[in-house]
């Protein structure tokens, strides 16, 4: 597996797969032809049916910016390796074709051209990781430590620092999130109503305060952390800010929490899929949960037995989540949907530690039941935005401007992807 410098990705949201990893591969193909006159970009798939809302489109401007650059949409088509698959082409003066690149974004802002890093863990599943420390005594963040190095802490303190920085200023901001859906920010008023509730309520409400905060500076596209992606960035932070200051935590305990959370998404990475393109939601906001519930258990002193269940029931428990954004948008649900899975993960772990840590679904199963049912999920429920919430709420804005279509809307949706 890699390091978790390449799960852990600092940048501006609103999407990892949509925003941050296209703007790099523009980036990298303009500086490869400074003398083109212009960029061509043709963005397949996934790419281009929710890019316009995903701000696809004006990542790779500002890429390859002074140079100009034509983007180019084809939601039917799919190049063969990835549905999020984009075609570069450098455009000379004369209008000829003067070189040309494709690539493809693969998940939590990674690119194929990309993937070729060494691996740093000696080991693919979880399973082989939990059996080493049973034998030695060691934790899971003592095991990432040993793979990565003394410097993965530094790493880590800045993924936090960041991870605190979008947080505090989705707490106090207040205004519209852009993309024309009229949601206004809820975070600070979540917030507010925190301090007033009782302990009944409190832990719920601070909780979707932190995941809203968050969530809402990704969707306006600001510096946000992947954890494993922007579209799941709320979970982690609001998880392990609540218990650092419920438990009066100490920043290493927060390093350490995170060096385990890490572990277990790059198992899902590694093995199953992170990319909504490919799985759906549930391998953004389902493996969100999972590191979310597996750094709450360790923090709350559970054995590495427990910690691997609670991560298991984290990403179990959302097996067949669709990603349908509504307009493209990360908004309508994922928004809400970081919230709720901030406090399963929370209830994941506090079910770990009533139990033994024993059961019958390993983590490593869980991954392979993820990919299946994301590999049997329909194009439509895969980050197209061409059925489910998408398609129902676009269906109300049509009969809304033109009541006469309300009689005969109930045709069953059509997939941009043969």
């Amino acid at each position: 597996m890699k390091t978790l410098r390449t799960l852990y990705r600092i940048g501006r949201g609103p999407s990892s797969s949509h925003t941050m990893a296209p703007f790099r591969a523009a980036k990298r193909f303009r500086e490869r032809f400074p003398d083109a006159a212009r960029i061509r970009v043709t963005l397949f798939g996934s790419l281009a049916a929710t890019g316009r809302g995903h701000l696809t489109d004006k990542a790779i401007q500002q890429a390859v910016a002074p140079c100009p650059a034509d983007v180019q949409w084809e939601p039917s088509r799919e190049l063969p390796r990835h549905p999020n698959g984009m075609r570069f082409e450098a455009i000379g003066p004369n209008g000829e074709v003067v070189g040309v690149a494709e690539d493809y974004s693969v998940g939590g802002g990674e690119l194929l051209s990309e993937s070729d890093h060494p691996d740093v863990y000696a080991v693919r599943s979880l399973q082989e990781v939990l059996d080493r420390c049973r034998t030695t005594g060691e934790s899971f963040w003592e095991y990432v430590q040993q793979c990565e190095g003394d410097a993965v802490w530094p790493f880590l303190e800045r993924v936090w620092d960041a991870m605190q920085r979008s947080l505090r200023c989705g707490l106090h901001t207040e205004g519209v999130i852009p993309g024309g859906l009229g949601l206004y920010r809820k975070a600070p008023s979540l917030y507010r109503k925190s301090r007033i509730l009782d302990v009944t309520f409190r832990a719920d409400a601070l909780l979707a305060a932190y995941t809203y905060a968050v969530a809402e500076e990704n969707a306006c596209s600001r510096e946000i952390v992947a954890a494993p992606t922007c579209g799941s960035a709320g979970v982690l932070p609001a998880v392990l800010c609540y218990l650092r200051d419920e438990l009066n935590l100490e920043k290493t305990d927060i390093l350490r929490a995170l060096a385990t959370a890490g572990l277990f998404g790059n198992v899902v990475k590694a093995n199953g899929s992170i990319s909504g393109a490919v799985v759906g939601c549930q391998g953004e906001i389902g493996t969100a949960c999972a590191m979310a519930a597996a750094a709450a258990t360790q923090l709350l002193g559970g054995s590495p037995q427990q910690i691997e269940y609670a991560a298991e029931m984290g990403l179990e428990h959302h097996f067949g989540l669709t990603c349908d954004p509504v307009a493209g948008l990360v908004q309508i649900p994922c928004i809400e949907r970081n919230a709720h899975a901030a406090t399963r993960a929370l209830s994941c772990a506090h079910f770990a530690l009533l139990s033994d840590g024993l059961h019958r679904i390993a983590f490593d199963d869980a991954v392979s039941v993820l990919l299946e049912t994301g590999r049997a999920l329909p194009a439509l429920y895969r980050e197209t935005s061409a059925g489910g919430l998408a398609r129902i709420y676009q269906k109300r804005l049509d009969e809304q401007r033109d009541p006469a279509k309300s009689s005969g809307g109930n045709a069953e949706p059509q997939s941009p992807v043969s």
